[in-house]
C-alpha cells in the first residue's frame, strides 16, 4: 500500500506539498497539484481518514438518529440523508432508536464518543436531557421530522395541519361523520400536534373527536391493530379510521381483514405518512404524503450549514393529500394525477391546500348495501345523514 512518501517521491515535491494538496490548501501552485494528483491515481494512494481527522478536528461524518428503521418513512429519509451528505463530501453513521428513549440516547452518546462533525436526529421523545446538553455544549445538530420544544437547534420538518384539513373536508363530502384516530405517543412533537389538528379540522366542519375515538398507538403496527380492535367493539364504532402514521394503518388494515369486514364497505381507512405499499394493498389507501425526500435533502444542508460556520435555518415543507380508494371514493381508476412519492400514475390524486379536488364526491349519500358484520351489527358504512 502506498504511503505518503510514495506520491512525494512520485510527484517530486515534499511531503509537506502533498499533504497540502490532499487538505485543498490555497498556496498549492497549479502545476503541484496536478503532478500530486496524477501521484495519487497512479500510486492508488488512500488517506489515512482517522490521522487526517486527528489533524483537521474534522472526521467528515455525521451521526443519523432514526426512530425506526422498520419504518418506510424513515429509510427512504436515511437514504436521501446519505446520499446527500455523500454529494457534500461526507459519510453517515446510523443509529436505529426503535422509538425507544434510551436505545437513542445510547446511539447519540456513542455517535459523539465517534467525534462526528455534527448530528441528525429524529427524537423519540421531548425529554432527552442528553441531546439538551449536547445542544448547550455547541454540538452541531439538526433535528428532522420531529423535534424537542426549547432545545434552541435548526427544525426541518413537514407541517401537515393543512393536508388533515384538507383530509377531513374530503371524508366530511364522503359523508362520514365518525371519525376515530390512533394516535402516535403524546411525548412526541409529530404524535401530539397530529391528533391536535385532526380534532381542529373535525371542528371546522362540526364534528366532534369524543374520547372512544381516540386511541393511543404508538407509532407501530401492533399497537394500530389493538386500538383498531377497541374501535371495532365500541355500541358505535366509527366510520372512518385515520392512522397517525402508516405502520399502524397496516395494523389497522390487518384488524379489520381479522374480523371478516372490508376497506371501504364495512369501514374506511386513511393515513399519515404515505408509502409506495399504499398504491398495492386492497383497496389503495388514502393517506397524506411528505416529502421525505426532501427533507433529509434539507437537513444535511442544514447541518453542513452549521458545521461549516454559516447560519443554519430551520426549514417546514408542506404535506399534501393524496387520495385513492380506501375511503369510499369512487371514479378513481384510470384518472391521471400526480403522486409525489410513490411515483405510481392514474390511481392517486393529490388534494390541494383548498380542500378542492375538483372531482364528484358522494356527500349525502345513503349507506353501502347494508352490509352485516361485527356479529350481525350494522355496518359502519350505513350511516344516518346529519
Amino acid at each position: 500500500m502506498a504511503s505518503i512518501k510514495d506520491v512525494a517521491a512520485e510527484a517530486g515535491v515534499s511531503v509537506a506539498t502533498v499533504s497540502r494538496v490532499l487538505n485543498d490548501h490555497p498556496s498549492v501552485s497549479a502545476d503541484a497539484r496536478t503532478r500530486v494528483s496524477a501521484a495519487v491515481e497512479a500510486l492508488g494512494y488512500r488517506p489515512n481518514a482517522v490521522a487526517r481527522s486527528l489533524r483537521t478536528d474534522q472526521t467528515r461524518t455525521l451521526g443519523l438518529v432514526i426512530s425506526d428503521v422498520m419504518n418506510p418513512y424513515f429509510t427512504e429519509l436515511a437514504r436521501s440523508v446519505e446520499e446527500e451528505a455523500r454529494a457534500l463530501g461526507y459519510s453517515v453513521i446510523i443509529g436505529n432508536a426503535d422509538e425507544r428513549p434510551d436505545l437513542q440516547d445510547h446511539h447519540v452518546r456513542t455517535l459523539l464518543d465517534r467525534r462526528i462533525d455534527g448530528l441528525l436526529v429524529s427524537p423519540t421523545d421531548g425529554g432527552s436531557p442528553l441531546m439538551l446538553d449536547a445542544a448547550r455544549a455547541g454540538t452541531p445538530m439538526v433535528f428532522v421530522d420531529r423535534w424537542i420544544p426549547g432545545v434552541d437547534v435548526p427544525v426541518v420538518r413537514a407541517d401537515g395541519r393543512a393536508a388533515v384539513r384538507d383530509l377531513v373536508a374530503h371524508l366530511h363530502r364522503l359523508g362520514h361523520r365518525r371519525l376515530a384516530i390512533i394516535a402516535g405517543p403524546a411525548a412526541t412533537t409529530t404524535g401530539s400536534e397530529r391528533v391536535e389538528a385532526f380534532r381542529e379540522a373535525l371542528g371546522a366542519c362540526g364534528i366532534d373527536l369524543p374520547d372512544a375515538y381516540i386511541g393511543q398507538g404508538d407509532f407501530q403496527a401492533e399497537s394500530g391493530r389493538r386500538v383498531t380492535e377497541g374501535f371495532l367493539d365500541l355500541p358505535e364504532p366509527p366510520e372512518v379510521v385515520f392512522a397517525a402514521d402508516n405502520l399502524m394503518a397496516l395494523g389497522a388494515l390487518d384488524a379489520v381483514r381479522a374480523r371478516g369486514l372490508r376497506v371501504p364497505d364495512d369501514i374506511a381507512l386513511a393515513a399519515f405518512d404515505d408509502i409506495p405499499w399504499f398504491v398495492h394493498t386492497d383497496p389503495p389507501v388514502t393517506a397524506i404524503a411528505q416529502p421525505t425526500g426532501e427533507l433529509g435533502r434539507a437537513a444535511v444542508r442544514a447541518l453542513v450549514d452549521r458545521i461549516e460556520g454559516r447560519a443554519p435555518r430551520s426549514v417546514t415543507l408542506p404535506a399534501r393529500l393524496v387520495v385513492r380508494r380506501s375511503c369510499g371514493e369512487t371514479g378513481e381508476t384510470g384518472e391521471t394525477g400526480e403522486t409525489g412519492e410513490t411515483g405510481e400514475t392514474g390511481q392517486d390524486r393529490q388534494v390541494g391546500q383548498d380542500g378542492q379536488d375538483g372531482r364528484q364526491d358522494r356527500g349525502g349519500r345513503q349507506g353501502r348495501g347494508g352490509r352485516q358484520g361485527r356479529g350481525g351489527q350494522d355496518s359502519a358504512r350505513n350511516r344516518s345523514q346529519s
